[in-house]
């Protein structure tokens, strides 16, 4: 662990979440997955089943950050082109992964054995590792800084877990929050000040409507404790001066 802040881009690939029939879900939890990593996402893009999209924003994003996670299109359709995609960014060529034809051939066989579309998800980019799939046994890809992993929440979910504490990555981001019937723009001169006073905490201010009043939380964000506890009893002290009422923990 160190204090160099680490990056990740997201790309979130497939028809099905941008005409809304899925609703996507992996944002957010690879979101907090990264950051007990202690790595920061820092973009996603959604793009549709096509080529030149998905290796557009593989590119942009591998390079941009750390490092890259993509969800969804490496099934055994003839839709699932994200390994395609990547090999293409990556300029290499696509092999079947003996390790993961080998893993296939285990899981279906007493379900009627491989065929064109399972041998499909032992497709990979040449070089690559696998990450271990326990659900459904198709695994997932790593290479280089770039992951693949699976669309379905609960099979993305159970890749990002066989990842955990094998990516280099820097102190974990924290947070705590306090909130109240507060009306955010009433502070929000108060809130900036206290940020600007503790530089290496983020305050994020989060309205509500509830009981027919109007509120907010704010949720305080550092990778220091100490500053974090600072910035918090800054912020609880300022708005007591103002004449807020307020709970830990938020409401």
């Amino acid at each position: 662990m160190t204090d160099r802040i680490y990056t990740a881009g997201l790309v979130v690939i497939g028809d099905e979440i941008l005409s809304g029939r899925t609703h996507d879900k992996n944002i957010a939890q690879v979101a907090s997955w990264l950051q007990v990593q202690g790595i920061r996402l820092s973009e996603v893009r959604v793009v549709p089943d096509v080529l030149g999209k998905i290796i557009e924003a593989v590119n942009a994003l591998r390079e941009g950050y750390d490092y890259l996670f993509t969800t969804g299109g490496i099934g055994p359709t003839h839709d699932d082109i994200t390994v395609d995609a990547v090999s293409e960014a990556l300029g290499v060529p696509v092999i079947v992964h003996p390790d993961a034809r080998a893993i296939l051939e285990k899981y279906y066989a007493d379900k009627g054995g491989l065929n064109e579309g399972r041998l499909r998800m032992a497709r990979t980019p040449e070089g690559a590792e696998l990450i271990p799939n326990r659900m459904s046994g198709a695994p997932g890809i790593r290479i280089g800084n770039v992951h693949l992993m699976a669309g379905v929440p609960h099979i993305t979910a159970g890749m990002l877990d066989a990842l955990t504490g094998t990516l280099e990555g820097g102190a974990p981001l924290i947070s705590e929050t306090v909130g109240g019937f507060i009306p955010e723009s009433e502070v929000s001169t108060l809130l900036r000040e206290v940020e600007k006073a503790h530089e290496s905490c983020q305050i994020g201010s989060y309205p509500f409507f509830r009981e027919g009043r109007v509120g907010s939380n704010f949720v305080i964000r550092s990778t220091d404790r100490a500053e974090l506890d600072a910035c918090m009893a800054a912020l609880c002290d300022r708005l007591e001066r103002a004449g807020f009422g307020f709970t830990h923990g938020g409401i």
